[in-house]
């Protein structure tokens, strides 16, 4: 689990990259403000080696850093950046409408101390090396609610190993969701990969933010479930 691999992998991507047409704003979000938050070294064209990317590198100092794992419209994202501006925060997601939000919520919030990678989190996961993650988020992923399709959850051993190779030893780990069977996946997958549950509960985190998913699943009846995860030693 903790030997970097420099192999670039071949892997299936599962999940929508682009939604409906987006607003004369949010192309010009991307364009003029992508480019500078945007890590470098992450894909495999840039960096077919798979050379280790240092966040130190991302930020420019030794700050502690977080990492946001499908941020989806980013406003739990750019509230914690704000929130927390001693932090530096990664945030994936592969959904270019998505990114287009955060964006926009960035230039809005005036946040400085993140970073977007407007793509699969696998892919920063390669490239990071060893215990240089201080908190991960998992809030609200695709449920992938098909059986057959369970294997394309982040709580699978192909993402949580990754995952736990780049997390610091008592590094915190949240994941938020409504889906039930999502929560037993969670509890059954997670700590193998080398984490102990520390919480589980129905009411939030103190710092939380709720999100547009959130308020979704609240009013259509499906309570949210909140579960922290502390990288095992």
């Amino acid at each position: 689990m903790s030997e970097f691999d420099p192999t670039p992998p071949r892997r299936n991507f599962y999940g929508r990259r682009h939604g409906k047409t987006l607003r004369h704003s949010q192309k010009g979000y991307l364009s003029e403000d992508l480019g500078s938050l945007r890590p470098c070294g992450i894909t495999v064209q840039e960096n077919p080696d798979r050379t280790p990317v240092d966040p130190a590198t991302i930020f420019g100092d030794g700050r502690p850093v977080w990492l946001e794992i499908g941020f989806g419209g980013g406003e739990h994202m750019v509230h914690m950046a704000a929130r927390c501006p001693g932090v530096g925060i990664i945030g994936c997601e592969p959904f270019i409408n998505g990114v287009a939000m955060l964006l926009g919520k960035i230039r809005a919030a005036g946040v400085e101390n993140v970073s977007v990678h407007p793509g699969d989190a696998r892919d920063l996961m390669d490239v990071l090396p060893d215990a240089s993650i201080s908190k991960a988020f998992l809030n609200y992923p695709d449920p992938w609610p098909k059986a057959r399709h369970h294997r394309r959850r982040f709580v699978t051993p192909e993402h949580l190993i990754p995952l736990a190779r780049v997390m610091k030893p008592g590094a915190e780990f949240r994941v938020a969701t409504d889906i039930p069977d999502y929560v037993r996946q969670t509890l059954e997958e997670v700590p193998p990969a080398g984490f102990d549950l520390i919480g589980e509960s129905p009411e939030p985190w103190d710092d939380w933010l709720s999100t547009r998913y959130e308020q979704k699943a609240l009013r259509e009846g499906r309570p949210p479930h909140y579960l922290t995860f502390r990288r095992r030693p």
